[in-house]
């Protein structure tokens, strides 16, 4: 037990070490390649962007402030976890943005700044959600609006974000919304690979002995469903097979889910390329599950 728990203290601690190497990496890449040339992100931080050029107001203020909407919708979808995770690494994310403000911008040549700028940031917040966290909320939010309607996660982003690059070519010009959307796709190739979430959608299949206790967690924290199929081993007999279909956001607590509950499951996630049929979105509670 004791051991356990060293082990459980260590994994937390590289945790957020890792955590907040991605959220100095992200800060690096936005206040010393992208916002000294007036390219923009995506998403709240994009927002802030613009508004921190247009009111004056410290861009680290406003990620802090802007966000938090954004992490309560993501706590009431993911629960506590992603709260504490969340707030760590945004609060991380503005100290560094603030640090690093008054940084001369390394190169003024705008397509090595798009570039290196997007690689940089995908980098540093690929890491952050890798381990959980979360330094823009825009995803949760997007996850939820997903869930009631036809639109996917990726779908939702975009527009949000297509809306934020038209504003700013209205405002900076639209050569820097056209690098900014450049940066943008940069970012999310990188974020992908990093991350590995090649795919906006995941499937995971958990084989497991705790079959229907598994399940009704996954619904409870994730709002996903289960299929539930019966399986037998070679060598370790009857098993139950479960299949869902999931966000990269979502896998990370996916894996806490089936670890504290079955550490004997054996969890496969892979890559969704084509969802046909009805993908179900709702997360509220079914009244009643089959036991």
């Amino acid at each position: 037990m004791e051991k356990m728990m060293k082990n459980n203290y260590f994994k937390i601690f590289v945790n957020v070490c890792l955590l907040t190497i991605g959220a100095l990496v992200a800060a690096i890449a936005l206040e010393v390649f992208l916002i000294p040339n007036t390219i923009l992100d995506g998403g709240v931080t994009g927002i802030s962007i613009i508004i921190s050029k247009l009111a004056h107001v410290p861009l680290s203020i406003l990620v802090l402030v802007l966000n938090i909407p954004f992490v309560y919708v993501g706590y009431k979808n993911l629960g506590k976890r992603f709260l504490g995770r969340a707030v760590y690494s945004m609060v991380v994310f503005s100290v560094f943005l603030h640090l690093f403000e008054s940084v001369d911008a390394f190169t003024d040549e705008i397509l090595l700044a798009t570039v290196f700028g997007g690689v940089i940031l995908g980098a540093g917040v690929g890491l952050v959600i890798r381990f959980g966290g979360c330094v823009d909320g825009t995803e949760s939010v997007a996850i939820v609006i997903s869930k009631k309607t036809n639109l996917s996660v990726g779908q939702v982003v975009l527009i949000f974000n297509l809306f934020i690059y038209g504003t700013a070519g209205f405002i900076f010009g639209f050569d820097r919304a056209m690098y900014s959307l450049l940066t943008y796709f940069i970012t999310f190739k990188v974020i992908d690979f990093v991350s590995e979430g090649l795919e906006q959608a995941k499937a995971a299949m958990i084989i497991t002995e705790k079959g229907s206790d598994l399940s009704k967690e996954i619904y409870s924290k994730l709002g996903r469903t289960t299929t539930q199929i019966k399986g037998k081993g070679l060598i370790s007999g009857d098993k139950e097979v479960l299949y869902c279909v999931l966000t990269r956001i979502e896998v990370y607590e996916l894996r806490k889910i089936v670890e504290e509950m079955d550490r004997s499951a054996f969890v496969s996630i892979s890559d969704v390329t084509d969802i046909i049929g009805n993908h179900i979105k709702s997360t509220n509670k079914i009244k009643k599950i089959k036991n």
